[in-house]
């Protein structure tokens, strides 16, 4: 029995944890995956997971109350299959071994790496892209020839269950399995003694997930999050900048860990900003009646506290814009935040200090851009940053003068979609990276390997240190 069935059918999911790591390392240890199985695999996945794409919108719009079917589609289904594509096309090449130069005082030695498989990966998903942030990371895992064991989020949980059906069909119980709990199971899951462990989620989170698999020396990747800026530079256009805006921030609601957390404008032109704003949340939501295309908070404890951070920043003076009206109960009933603009909120409220998370949007001005690089920079590492300005040299300096874990320039979100750039944190927004080859080298060994000749100068450089061999020596340090 899987762990996907026995968290489901047992009532102490914890006891199936290490015995199924455990099947799931024999059985690795006795068959490490060929360039063949591999492919085979991720052929499987991509064919099983197009057939069950609308179970999938069905659990994840249950899971939320409702998600924009049409979100389903591009931040799971779209990435998802392109990231199998993508490590199809290049697997053959990654898994090759790569000569790399000895230098001329090791000739006529030859050195290669190798991307050597490390054994079983646990991966532990969020919940906010619930199949996307387990199975991108999953198929990198599957890619570098190791086997899975994966936690997604309780939050959840009929996402959840379809991952297991869907796996389950895909997967030998003894390739990859499904860990399904709570906070228990999750804390557990990070103890075990994997070769190396994926955490996508919170930082407060992430720090005990380190703190759990310290013990065992696991190596861990960490996909957190933190509060991803905009600076729109004087020259950019207010409209464009407001449109593509809009679409990096209430993309599912503002729950993504690379949406736009707040934007950075120059002062003479903030109010023309929140107008151009008001205006795209109009025509692309209309009066939120229906709100097909609108997604849900995930939970009544998000919503209460997006509504503690709005209510905060009122009290404090700042300016509350929300262009479209909702009756009070029905979101409630709903967990329907409308999208909200807040204007000046102070630099200590929660909006300001915190990663948001949600669908509200703060809007700081600015004198000089480089006032905002440094106000950026003197904060914790974002995860992605979002500069917007047509003139080159002033995407330059704040390249150059900030650091995230990814960039998107006159845009926002899409670095995401590119499967050839690394995606990850650096600081209080992660460590290491995936996607594409970046995700295969993560989870594998880059095994150095050093080939002597069958005749070599070195075998004459041994003691005694003199007359020749020390001047050979000297020549060859200096």
């Amino acid at each position: 029995m899987n762990a996907a069935h026995a968290a489901v059918d047992d009532a102490s999911p914890l006891l199936e944890l290490a015995p199924t790591l455990a099947r799931l390392r024999v059985a690795w240890s006795a068959n490490p995956p060929t360039l063949a199985q591999r492919r085979d695999d991720l052929r499987r996945l991509r064919a099983g997971f197009l057939q069950q794409a609308d179970a999938m919108h069905a659990a994840i719009s249950a899971d939320f109350g409702h998600r924009s079917r049409h979100e389903n589609m591009v931040s799971e289904t779209m990435i998802v299959v392109a990231e199998i594509d993508h490590a199809l096309r290049h697997l053959r090449h990654w898994m090759k071994p790569r000569r790399v130069p000895v230098g001329w005082k090791f000739w006529p030695a030859r050195a290669e790496i190798r991307s050597m498989p490390i054994g079983v990966v646990g991966i532990i998903a969020p919940w906010n892209y619930p199949v996307n942030l387990a199975l991108v990371p999953l198929v990198s895992a599957i890619a570098a020839g190791n086997h899975v064991h994966l936690k997604p989020s309780e939050l959840t949980p009929r996402t959840s269950a379809w991952l297991c059906s869907l796996l389950a069909g895909v997967f030998p119980a003894d390739r990859v399995a499904v860990a399904i709990g709570g906070p228990d199971v999750g804390a557990a899951f990070a103890a075990l003694p994997f070769d190396h462990l994926l955490f996508t989620g919170s930082a407060a989170v992430g720090r005990k997930v380190l703190a759990a698999a310290a013990p065992n020396l696991t190596p861990v990747t960490l996909e957190l999050g933190g509060k991803s800026p905009a600076i729109v530079a004087p020259d950019f256009p207010v409209e464009l900048a407001a449109a593509r805006i809009a679409s990096g921030k209430w993309f599912n609601a503002g729950q993504t860990c690379i949406g736009v957390d707040y934007v950075m404008i120059d002062a003479q032109r903030r109010d023309a900003f929140v107008a151009a704003l008001c205006s795209q949340l109009r025509s692309r939501y209309g009066d939120l009646k229906d709100a097909d295309d609108y997604t849900r908070i995930i939970d009544d404890r998000d919503y209460l506290r997006l509504l503690g951070m709005i209510d905060e920043a009122r009290e404090r003076g700042a300016g509350i814009v929300q262009p479209i009206a909702v009756d009070a109960d029905r979101a409630r009933r709903e967990r329907l935040l409308p999208p909200t603009l807040v204007i000046g909120a102070p630099d200590d409220t929660a909006l300001m200090r915190d990663e948001i998370f949600g669908p509200i949007l703060p809007i700081r001005t600015y004198d000089t851009v480089d006032q905002a690089v440094a106000w950026i920079s003197a904060h914790d590492r974002p995860l992605a940053l979002y500069p917007f300005s047509h003139d080159r040299a002033t995407i330059e300096i704040i390249l150059q003068r900030t650091l995230s874990g990814g960039v998107s320039v006159n845009d926002t979100l899409l670095h995401f979609g590119v499967h050839a750039l690394p995606f990850g944190g650096i600081g209080a927004s992660g460590n290491g990276a995936i996607h594409g080859r970046a995700g295969f080298e993560t989870f594998s060994k880059l095994l150095p390997v050093f080939r002597q000749a069958r005749w070599a100068a070195s075998d004459w450089i041994r003691p005694p240190y003199r007359g020749w061999v020390d001047r050979v020596i000297r020549m060859l340090a200096r």
